[in-house]
This record gives structure tokens, sequence and C-alpha cells, in this order.
């Protein structure tokens, strides 16, 4: 056991535990002087332990951040792609149409080759086309014209009996009518029984049905 003297004591401050019985303040040069005494090893426990709390907290945000940012980025890339489609879409439904068009004609035109043909063949054909034309007409129609193509006229004007309804019957010649098809006009109704205007009608109703089929199917 080593006695200091009383010279060299009166050099040297002597220390007390803190008071760890109030209600949780230290005071700060009592925690100075606490700090003196704590070891290498436990400054480093210290300093460990508030790196992970501090990189876990730093974790947390910057997942919930860079979740946010990820969300973000993923909508941009939807959108960017939506219009993409939409852009590609665009030239396909114009492509279908115009092919669509393009059937229609082709469709036309060999119809008209076939008519002609069953015509030369068979030149009752047109007289059941007018027939059905003035059928549609409402009753008591007046001042009927039946617009045909002229070699067709001749074939109504021979196989229709017309001298004795001449007042309410009247051929019109019209080189404009395809050969197959006729137009019937009176006071108040218009029957156009060409033959463009009957196989449109007919290729509208077989591509409308295919359409109703492929929407059904989708």
């Amino acid at each position: 056991m080593k006695v200091i003297s009383g010279v060299a004591q009166g050099d040297c401050t002597p220390w007390s535990p803190p008071d760890m019985s109030g209600p949780g303040t230290i005071d700060v040069a009592t925690a100075v002087q606490y700090n003196r005494y704590l070891t290498p090893g436990k400054l480093e426990e210290i300093q460990q332990q508030a790196y992970k709390e501090a990189y876990a907290t730093g974790f947390k945000r910057g997942k919930t951040e860079g979740y946010a940012a990820a969300v973000d980025e993923i909508r941009s890339k939807l959108g960017q792609l939506q219009q993409i489609m939409s852009t590609l879409e665009q030239p396909l439904q114009e492509l279908d149409d115009h092919i669509e068009e393009q059937l229609v004609t082709l469709a036309i035109t060999i119809a008209r080759h076939l008519i002609r043909r069953e015509l030369k063949t068979d030149p009752g054909q047109i007289v059941a086309v007018v027939r059905e034309a003035v059928n549609a007409l409402p009753l008591a129609s007046r001042h009927v014209r039946i617009y045909l193509h002229p070699d067709d006229a001749v074939l109504i004007r021979e196989a229709l009996s017309l001298a004795a309804t001449e007042g309410t019957w009247r051929i019109e010649e019209d080189p404009m009518v395809t050969r197959g098809g006729c137009k019937v006009l009176s006071e108040n109704s218009h029957i156009d029984a060409t033959v463009e205007t009957r196989l449109s009608a007919v290729i509208a109703k077989m591509l409308g049905g295919e359409r109703g089929q492929d929407s059904e199917q989708s």
C-alpha cells in the first residue's frame, strides 16, 4: 500500500461514482469524467452498437424509398409500353381496312364477269331481279321508272308485258348500271338493286359475322 503525502495529495482530485438514483439525467461534467474511465473495448462496443442501429435505420429508410422509386419507374415504363402498343395497332387497323376495301373491289369485279356470263346463258335472271326490286316498292306506287343496262332493258321489255301498264311503268336505259342489276324509282321510293349494292350488302354481312365471332372468341 502506497501512502501519498499531504503535498502530493493536494494535486489529486478524488473520484466518486455518478448518482444513478436520479430521474435519468447526468451532469455533463460528470459524464465527461465518467467517460475517462471507459475501457477501449467498451467504447468499441458502444460504437458498433450505434453503427448497427444507424445502419438498420438507414437500410429501412432506403428500402422504403427504393421501393417507391421502383414503383414509379415501373408505372412510367408501362405507360410508355402502352403508348408503343397503341402506335403499333393503328397501322395494323389501317392495313386491315385497306385490305377489306381491296377485297370488296375484287369481289365486285369478279361478280360482274360472272353475272355477264350467267346472263348470256340464262337471261331470265335479270327478270327475277327486277321483279324483286319492284315488289319492294310500297303498294299503289305510281310513276315507276326502272333503270337498266341497255342490253338488260331489251330482255325486260320482251319478258314483261308493259304495254297494258305503260302509264305506270317505264323502262329507262342507263349504261352506268352494271348488267344484272337495276334501280327502281317511284314518286316516294328508291330501290337500289344494282350488283354493287347487293354484293356490298352480302360482303358486309359476312364480315360482320366474322368480326362478331372473333370478338366472342377473344
